[in-house]
């Protein structure tokens, strides 16, 4: 066990989280690109059908965010097996995240059903609201493979093999271009389907990512989905790992929700303040990849430290981690905080977009550093199994702290736009330091490895 421990601590916990980080940000990436292009393509034939793709993507993660979330119970579950070099747990998370993502398919698809009533009591655009709708729709048949890729992926980053991810994820973007191209615009005989069209490409795509990933990584997986384990249908260790993964969706589902509710709000603004906070929005989010990439990295080095009962290797891996995401936030932020103008000029060359916009940047520049600390902490507490403390913590500072100081300083001050964006940085200074406090706590005790399994006795 000690020569097992120093072998670890040798190959160095930067070398480890960089070579599985980096292909995970690849993924997460090409991840938030199948969105980019349908929007992109379907803008080609109206506005309209830009903003009902946009709110139909807007509105299919929000009601699939949950489940999802539920899902990365595997991290700790899969990843301290493997730490602890016990196969049969391994089988058993597999099988049982496959049956999760069967289930929680069936009341995701029932809450995207509800679309259209739904953005229409929000008060969305008349013309807008059936072609989203439309779009969300057929989308339907994409909502099982899209939950049993999160299912493969995260199993196979525990066992350390991404490479298969990146392909799948590469080949799917692909898949998702040349069929916009076709049934947007009724290309190679198919008739002209516009939104439908765009919709229909994503689902195909997301069958194609999980048959890619499933052929690619059958080696690894194959004989992990088909060992025999009759205890996988039982009862309490399925409801166990709802346990662990529920605060996970929970929490995702809190933090789509503030920035949600927070677009909304900005909506009273006028056009101009919306199309200058999705700059800086987008701008953010395509920097954040980094740091949820080293999350999730951190969440599996973590995870397996824990498995083979080794606190130093957690540690070391907790250090890497932050270092390493918060570091990166750090340098983009300076980026923002810098050319805020020359940034919004690639978005847009209405003057008064870009103003607006870099008012915005700089906030956001302020703003990511504490994401990238709460995104990667929460990764490590997710690699120890601890996920019902970040849900509260996520709970009080977003929505107690953080909303209350957005509404405050966006309607009831001079700061306008600009004062919700302060808000939501509020809300991530809190989320942040609570939550690495909340790892500094659990790592000065001894790692324990979560318990899936009833034992008797």
């Amino acid at each position: 066990m000690r020569s097992e421990r120093a072998a670890a601590r040798a190959s160095g916990p930067w070398r480890s989280l960089l070579a599985l980080a980096l292909p995970i940000v690849v993924v997460q990436v090409g991840s938030m690109a199948m969105g980019v292009v349908d929007s992109i393509m379907v803008g080609r034939l109206s506005a309209a059908a830009l903003a009902g793709v946009a709110l139909g993507n807007i509105y299919f993660f929000a009601c699939v965010v949950f489940a999802m979330g539920v899902l990365l119970a595997l991290d700790p579950v899969i990843s301290q097996a493997v730490g602890a070099h016990d196969e049969p747990a391994v089988e058993r998370g597999l099988q049982r995240g496959v049956l999760l993502a069967l289930v929680l398919s069936i009341p995701a698809s029932l809450v995207l059903l509800t679309v259209g009533p739904v953005l229409g009591a929000l008060g969305q655009p008349a013309g807008v609201v059936p072609l989203a709708a439309r779009y969300v729709v057929r989308e339907l048949p994409g909502v099982f493979p899209f939950l049993a890729f999160v299912v493969l992926r995260q199993t196979l980053q525990a066992l350390g093999r991404v490479r298969d991810i990146v392909v799948a994820i590469v080949v799917g973007n692909v898949v998702n271009l040349a069929l916009n191209w076709v049934l947007i615009f009724g290309h190679l005989g198919s008739p002209a389907l516009g939104v439908a069209g765009s919709a229909w490409a994503t689902t195909a795509s997301r069958w194609m990512m999980l048959g890619v990933l499933l052929t690619l990584a059958w080696p690894a997986l194959g004989h992990r989905l088909r060992a025999r384990h009759p205890e996988v249908l039982a009862m309490a260790p399925l409801r166990r790992m709802v346990v662990i993964g529920a605060p996970i969706g929970g929490q995702m589902q809190l933090e789509f929700g503030v920035f949600g509710v927070v677009a909304l709000l900005m909506g009273r603004f006028g056009t101009v303040p919306v199309a200058a906070h999705q700059i800086a929005l987008n701008l953010a989010s395509f920097t954040f990849m980094v740091p949820l990439g080293v999350a999730q990295a951190g969440a599996v080095l973590v995870g397996r430290a824990v498995g083979r009962g080794d606190a130093t290797g957690a540690r070391a891996a907790t250090r890497a981690a932050l270092v390493t995401g918060v570091g990166f936030m750090t340098l983009t932020a300076v980026l923002f905080l810098a050319v805020p103008a020359a940034l919004a000029s690639v978005y847009s060359a209405d003057p008064a977009v870009v103003a607006l916009a870099a008012a915005l940047i700089p906030v956001a520049g302020v703003f990511q550093v504490f994401d990238g600390t709460q995104v990667v902490a929460s990764g490590v507490l997710r690699g120890m199994g601890d996920t019902a403390v970040p849900l509260a913590i996520n709970l009080l500072g977003f929505w107690i702290v953080g909303l209350p100081i957005s509404i405050a300083l966006g309607f009831r001050s001079t700061l306008g736009p600009v004062g919700l964006w302060w808000g939501l940085v509020a809300g991530l200074v809190v989320v942040g330091l609570l939550l690495l406090a909340r790892v500094r706590v659990k790592l000065r005790g001894a790692v324990q490895r979560v318990v899936v399994e009833h034992r008797a006795g």
